[in-house]
């Protein structure tokens, strides 16, 4: 049967059947017994379905990941360490040394310096383009390397909004995926598959758990990418000597999936534990009550700043009169996230006092809470970028990374405009 995304967030992926446990177990085992090493290397050999060692698979993460590709509506799912971690592992599956990516430049800071500085220490190559370049821009970014094309649902913390179908168009006509991180939009609000992503990626750390209690990633497969089309992903398409030779994809949709479990995870273990998947389970059953409340505080929040005199510029595309607004109707109908960026008259200086006179909202390097915190990212997540590298990212000096929490709105408010009248003396 068919059930909305808020009885998924809910029960999704788990049914426990009777006398078993009617919430998600923490299975906290490295290791699972079998009564013969036939049956064993049946499971090594993916014969069989089964666990054998949590680097590689673990029932509470499986069910966890399991919720979230029915959210997305993928057919598959693998928990990672981290969102770094799944940003990481995203591309990485389907390129090598040598081969090249398209990224939007509105991204996350740390997701910008892993492309920009780290995998290009591997051997990768990536080109940056505008979160808003057209298509015929875009398709001059690729080459006949070009594995992959990268970007954000709405990008942390310059809430930019990625012009999805566009982009899953340019990247289709050149046989590569199109991978979206979904971290803010979650699929509360916004499912990429539906306008053609073929790889969802979030930082479950964020919205999904949503306490800040845990760190955690997730990759989604849509099982849409046909990897036999062209000659560009062998890795998948011809066997894998390190995995008995199997050949990922003809093992089915998840082929994707498949191959992040039985080598990267293999390889390089950034596994979720069993007990952050419980609790990022915990949050996921209230996504769908927590983000309309974040979206609804957030807009109250940006329209007492949009009236303020002593804000420069405000940047929420859930007002009508900002320029993305018509983007976040077609993608976000529903509200774009709790996030709003602005920035304080006075510049950096006046940016800081205002945020070190809060008093309800945090100065913490974290977003996406259900309390109200706040950033300045020039400063904080996105000091190691210059200058230059920050204009790209679309973070200004003076700008303001507010993330509005489910407290009670006017309550937020009235810290906000405390905070700002310290600020101007």
């Amino acid at each position: 049967m068919k059930r909305h995304i808020e009885t998924n967030c809910v029960q999704g992926a788990y049914e426990p059947k009777n006398g078993e446990p009617r919430v998600i177990p923490i299975i906290q085992s490295t290791t699972f017994k079998y009564e013969s090493s036939e049956e064993m290397g049946e499971l090594f050999d993916l014969k069989k379905e089964g666990y054998f060692y949590s680097r590689l698979q673990n029932p509470t993460c499986d069910l966890a990941a399991a919720k979230i590709a029915k959210l997305e509506g993928g057919v598959g799912a693998m928990l990672t360490s981290s969102g770094q971690a799944a940003s990481f592992y995203s591309v990485f599956n389907i390129a090598k040394a040598g081969d090249h990516i398209v990224s939007s430049s509105a991204i996350y800071g740390g997701t910008f310096n892993l492309f920009n500085v780290t995998m290009r220490k591997l051997g990768f190559e990536f080109t940056f383009v505008s979160p808003h370049a057209s298509k015929e821009e875009l398709q001059a970014a690729i080459r006949p390397n070009t594995k992959a094309i990268f970007g954000e649902t709405v990008s942390n913390p310059s809430l930019d909004i990625l012009d999805i179908s566009a982009f899953a168009e340019v990247a289709h006509a050149n046989g590569i995926p199109l991978i979206i991180d979904n971290t803010f939009a979650t699929p509360v609000l916004c499912r990429p598959i539906e306008f053609g992503a073929d790889i969802v990626v979030h930082s479950t750390t964020k919205y999904m758990e949503g306490h800040a209690s845990t760190i955690g990633g997730v990759i989604v497969d849509s099982g849409n990418f046909d990897w036999t089309q062209n000659d560009k992903f062998p890795e998948l398409v011809t066997p894998d000597e390190s995995y008995h030779g199997v050949v990922y994809s003809e093992t089915g949709k998840g082929a994707y999936l498949l191959k992040l479990v039985a080598q990267l995870q293999r390889d390089l273990g950034s596994v979720q534990s069993p007990q952050n998947a419980f609790l990022l389970n915990l949050g996921l059953e209230t996504l769908h009550l927590r983000m309309p409340r974040h979206c609804e505080n957030a807009k109250k929040v940006a329209e007492y700043l949009k009236n303020s005199d002593k804000i420069s510029w405000v940047k929420c595309a859930m007002l009508e009169d900002d320029d993305q607004y018509a983007l976040a109707q077609k993608y976000l109908p529903n509200g774009t996230c709790g996030v709003v960026s602005f920035g304080v008259k006075g510049g950096r200086e006046a940016a800081v006092k205002f945020m070190d006179s809060l008093q309800l909202a945090a100065i913490v390097t974290h977003v996406a809470d259900a309390r109200t915190c706040c950033l300045h990212p020039a400063s904080t997540t996105h000091r190691q970028l210059t200058d230059k590298q920050l204009e790209e990212c679309g973070v200004s000096p003076d700008l303001v990374r507010f993330s509005v929490g489910i407290e009670n709105a006017d309550d937020i408010i009235a810290d906000i405009e405390q905070a700002l009248d310290c600020a101007q003396l």
